[in-house]
């Protein structure tokens, strides 16, 4: 079924209990990270300290000041990494699919039909930052997904509406935007307002910036706005969302989607 309209915000949402991660290789990242112990010893609410307080204009500033200090990843460090972000939980030899939701051997990676493949959910020509280390390898909008339906999202901007996408079930798309399932609708929203915290055209890459349409093409900008801040508000951060979150912060970038530990935020920065 379809969303047809908000649902509230569940009180006090609960910020993910540290989870034991699996000690997963991190080739791929061009620096040593700090020691596991030493960054999980820091509570989540010490490392947004610098945020505590502000609001619009403010809070993303400081956002963005806190979650540009990471560690990277190269695009071919990517495979391995989401083989670890995106594991199934019932099945340790299988990740999920983000838009399809189907659970898929972590062995069939690559470029034929119905191996999974590297989603940029901020599609890289937006901005043109391609697969550049940086944007183009941030482990906060890649995802695995069915080769197939990687090719029918494209580039698109995301909107309701359209004809429902083969493998992809609760998906639709037309000539101008996609629709992803609900289970999904909060993290891609998350996803992409992260992407216009942390990249402000202050490292050599595009400025990345949300609007409220579609058909934006090359430009750095992604929209709907307006109704991903609904799709925020309607499928908070899960289980598997804010583990997802936990292991690109111990085990491969060490810094925070804020969107998923702080989903309020986004209406503070975006009114």
């Amino acid at each position: 079924m379809r969303f047809s309209r908000l649902t509230p915000w569940a009180c006090g949402l609960a910020v993910a209990a540290l989870i034991a991660i699996p000690a997963a290789a991190s080739a791929g990242q061009d620096r040593t990270a700090a020691p596991a112990a030493a960054r999980t010893a820091v509570s989540v609410d010490a490392y947004y300290a610098a945020a505590e307080g502000k609001s619009g204009a403010a809070l993303k500033t400081a956002l963005h000041d806190i979650v540009k200090v990471q560690s990277k990843v190269s695009y071919d460090g990517v495979w391995n990494a989401l083989k670890v972000t995106d594991q199934d939980p019932a099945n340790p030899n299988n990740v999920i699919l983000v838009y399809s939701g189907r659970s898929q051997s972590k062995s069939t990676n690559g470029g034929g039909v119905n191996d999974w493949n590297r989603e940029h959910v901020w599609a890289k020509s937006h901005g043109d930052f391609g697969t550049a280390t940086g944007p183009g390898t941030d482990l906060h909008h890649l995802r695995p997904e069915d080769v197939t339906v990687n090719s029918t999202r494209g580039n698109k901007d995301f909107d309701l509406g359209g004809s429902p996408v083969s493998e992809a079930p609760g998906s639709f798309t037309d000539s101008d935007s996609f629709e992803p399932r609900n289970a999904v609708k909060g993290d891609v929203a998350r996803m992409l307002l992260y992407m216009a915290v942390r990249y402000d055209g202050g490292d050599g890459f595009a400025d990345l910036e949300m609007n409220d349409k579609v058909n934006n093409g090359t430009a750095p900008l992604f929209g709907r706005l307006s109704l991903l801040k609904q799709w925020n508000r309607m499928d908070p951060p899960d289980a598997f969302e804010q583990r997802r979150n936990q292991v690109i912060y111990d085990t491969f970038q060490h810094n925070r989607n804020p969107f998923i530990d702080h989903p309020e935020w986004v209406d503070s920065i975006w009114p």
